[in-house]
């Protein structure tokens, strides 16, 4: 089947899906998948508390995935004087003369921007191995290049050989790309509809957890000492290894055993096990009208997306807010840490310990957002974080900017900085994976992950490049770009994109796709005409 025979096929099931939900006429044609679709205006599900093998599952996943990424982020920042140090020295034993500061320098952003390429690949792959392997099996697959990186990064002092950091570097940022990627997906497939988004934050809670234990495990107390930084980059093996041991234990995400793999007793197997008994024959009915939908139909590339009309307000809605994830200014705040820090009157030796409370401060509004988001939907919370980031833009810009006005400006400055970090993780922090899960269904999905994912990374690698050029040119008024960023893309989501709060996927994609025949069966004045625009 072409992509031509593809697309009628999927619109014709879109047809009788629309024709069902507001209670238009049916063709003779209609009725072919009539039969497969009974129940599609089942009512709202209630909200339960999840699963104690679900919540297990989604830790499993998210071990040995996201936190990974926040972790190998956050440590390479405490050892960054040691490793400095032993480049020089190993430079010295090799050419008999200390190496040059520019070359040293160039060395060092090499083993920190190594990251982000390895990244990138990482999530160009992660969704091509998700649907050849699985989620789960892509996961576990994923942890080699951690334990290899570990081994690499472990090695490289006692060798002598600072280019094993590079490599090593490269396999951690490969390990979070697919990572990244991948953990998402699973999440978003196993979580019923109902409790979809506060299982998914699993990913924002697990990426600020893994933040807060590199700066815990950085300080000097812990690993943070001299002597012990090839020991404190090695220990990205440690929750590869939780995962190796715990993951096993749980099932596939169902939805790829049934719509991807036509393994109905697997999945039916799994759902028990993640589910319960309970809510197992709704979520079941939800998978087999997406099997439908997708029946016939092969995954798409990423390519064939962007070729995809249908698709190019979802495509160009998660190219938009994984751009925008790196470009709001969250990388300027920390920048400005240290400084705000020094100019309140905190020591220098104290600093550490300060930033590990907007470690834990971003880690406590994942947590926070987790809880409200199946309440105030996502849509509120992603356009009022970067409505709010957008305020505090003006006023860090205003306190930075008369810092030496008064004692206690540098306290307001201080206020701002834990203000823009508890907006981000209550809003773009928080809900951005979440929506990649929901604007797509199962065909596309994964090839929808590799483009945020490939965005997000790039995104990464041009702030890190740029943003200090950005800072020398404008300094504190470098916040007003980052203003204008969080503004056009609040405008941007209240425009383009719907509430996805406890709909299925293939209404959210209709909510797309299908916009001129909502409004023409609005028309109409039906009865029914209003399903659509609610949960099903």
């Amino acid at each position: 089947m072409d992509s031509n025979e593809e697309s009628a096929e999927l619109k014709k099931r879109q047809n009788l899906y629309i024709k069902q939900s507001t209670g238009l006429k049916m063709t003779k044609r209609d009725t072919e998948y009539q039969p497969l679709l009974e129940g599609i205006t089942e009512t709202k599900q209630k909200i339960k508390c999840p699963n104690t093998s679900l919540l297990l599952a989604i830790c499993a996943a998210c071990i040995g995935g996201t936190f990974q990424y926040g972790y190998n982020i956050s440590i390479i920042n405490s050892p960054t004087k040691s490793v400095q140090n032993f480049i020089n020295q190993t430079w010295l034993e090799r050419y008999e003369e200390n190496i040059s500061e520019q070359y040293l320098t160039l060395l060092w952003s090499s083993i920190v921007s190594i990251f982000t390429i390895g990244g990138f690949i990482g999530a160009t792959i992660g969704g091509t191995l998700a649907i050849r392997f699985g989620r789960k099996g892509t996961l576990m697959m994923n942890n080699a290049f951690a334990l290899l990186a570990a081994l690499l990064m472990g090695l490289s002092y006692p060798t002598g050989l600072f280019e094993l950091l590079i490599i090593g570097r490269f396999f951690t940022g490969v390990n979070a790309g697919i990572g990244i990627c991948v953990q998402p997906l699973y999440l978003g497939e196993i979580a019923p509809r109902a409790l979809r988004g506060a299982m998914a934050m699993g990913t924002s809670i697990f990426i600020t957890g893994g933040i807060l234990t590199g700066q815990v495990i950085g300080l000097n107390e812990l690993l943070g000492k001299e002597e012990y930084w090839p020991i404190l980059l090695s220990t990205t093996c440690i929750p590869a290894f939780l995962q190796l041991l715990i993951l096993p234990w749980f099932p596939e995400s169902p939805r790829y055993l049934l719509i991807d793999r036509g393994d109905d007793v697997g999945c039916g197997t799994a759902m028990k096990q993640l589910h319960g008994t309970d809510n197992f024959d709704r979520e079941r009915e939800d998978m087999e009208r997406e099997r439908i939908s997708a029946m016939g139909i092969k995954p798409k590339k990423p390519w064939e997306l962007f070729m995809d009309r249908s698709l190019r307000w979802q495509v160009l809605t998660i190219i938009v807010i994984n751009a925008a994830q790196q470009l709001n200014g969250i990388n300027a705040i920390y920048f400005y840490t240290d400084y705000v820090f020094e100019e309140a009157g905190i020591p220098e030796v104290n600093i550490p310990y300060v930033t590990v409370g907007t470690g834990a401060c971003e880690c406590l509004t994942a947590l926070t957002c987790g809880m409200l988001i199946e309440s105030l939907g996502r849509k509120v919370l992603i356009i009022g974080g970067y409505t709010l980031m957008a305020f505090w833009c003006i006023c860090f810009t205003l306190t930075l900017t008369f810092q030496g006005a008064g004692p206690w400006i540098p306290y307001l400055s201080m206020g701002c900085v834990f203000a823009f970090i508890l907006s981000f993780g209550m809003g773009p922090g928080g809900v951005t994976n979440i929506l990649i899960t929901e604007l797509f269904t199962q065909t596309t999905r994964p090839a929808a992950y590799m483009i945020g994912g490939s965005v997000n990374w790039l995104s990464f690698f041009f702030i890190g490049m740029a943003f200090p050029f950005i800072v020398t040119k404008l300094q504190q008024y470098c916040f007003l770009v980052f203003l204008v960023v969080c503004v056009l893309v609040a405008v941007y989501i209240f425009l383009v994109v719907p509430e996805t709060k406890n709909k299925t996927f293939l209404e959210i994609q209709i909510e797309f796709q299908s916009g001129e025949k909502r409004k023409a069966s609005k028309a109409d004045h039906s009865p029914r005409t209003t399903m659509l625009s609610t949960p099903l």
